[in-house]
This record gives C-alpha cells, structure tokens and sequence, in this order.
C-alpha cells in the first residue's frame, strides 16, 4: 500500500510541476504571441477574436501540455540541461501538432505541412522552442526544489 502511495505522489509531483512549468512557459510565449498580434487568432478557436480570451485559451492549453510534459518527459528532466533538451523537443513537437495539424484543422484548413516554412510558421516555431524551453527548465527547478 505505501508503495501505491508513493507512485501516486510522484506522478503528482510530476503533473504539477509539468503545469508549473507549462503556466511560466506560457506566459512567456503569450507574451510573444500578444506583441505579434496572434491572440485573436487563438481566440478564433472558440469563435472570439478577443486577445483576453485568446490568451485565456492559450493558458488553458500551456497548463495541459505543461501537465503532459511531466507525465511524458518528467522522470528524464530532472536536471536543468535534460530540462532544457527535452522542453526543447516537446516544443517542436507541439508546433507540428498544434499550428500545423490540430489548430488549422478545428477551423477548416486542413494539415498546414505544406506552409510550415512560411515566416509566420517559423515565428510559430521559435514559440514553441521557447515555450519548452521554460517549461522545461522551470519543470527541473519545480522537481529540484
């Protein structure tokens, strides 16, 4: 029974601080996002083109992606260089799986691999690596700590 116990804190530890890591790393890349003028694009999502809702949004998905970073990459990320590696590849994952598969797709656009080198998906992508970066450095921090 202590055993189930200690697994279940664990994997607790590692789901809040992936969130931790993901709410920091998406306050950085909302940032970024909010000077470039892509909050209402993220709030289109949901039939808005608020920039308030658009970043609501983008923190919902940060926090979620966050909490799967320390289920996925959590055990292997536990210093700030395996950190930063991993957070850096989650983040280039996540730019294929949301701005050019998942997004584009929930508003009718089909797959977007064929303007995934286009300026503005190279400027996603730069948010993306920074994003895992955070995540990922916060996220060894968090478990450090």
């Amino acid at each position: 029974m202590q055993a189930i116990q200690q697994r279940q804190a664990e994997w607790s530890k590692l789901v809040i601080g992936g969130i931790v890591g993901g709410i920091a790393g998406g306050i950085v890349f909302g940032m970024l996002m909010a000077m470039m003028g892509m909050l209402p694009v993220i709030a289109s999502m949901a039939g808005s083109d608020s920039p308030i809702v658009g970043f609501g949004i983008h923190m919902l998905i940060s926090a979620f992606i966050g909490a799967t970073f320390g289920l996925i990459f959590g055990p292997m990320s536990r210093t700030f260089q395996m950190g930063l590696v991993w957070g850096l590849v989650y983040g280039a994952v996540w730019w294929v799986l949301g701005p050019l598969m998942i997004m584009p797709t929930m508003m009718g656009m089909g797959l977007q691999f064929g303007a995934a080198f286009t300026t503005a998906n190279l400027m996603s992508l730069m948010g993306h690596l920074i994003y895992g970066a955070v995540t990922g450095l916060v996220f060894a921090w968090y478990m450090r700590r």
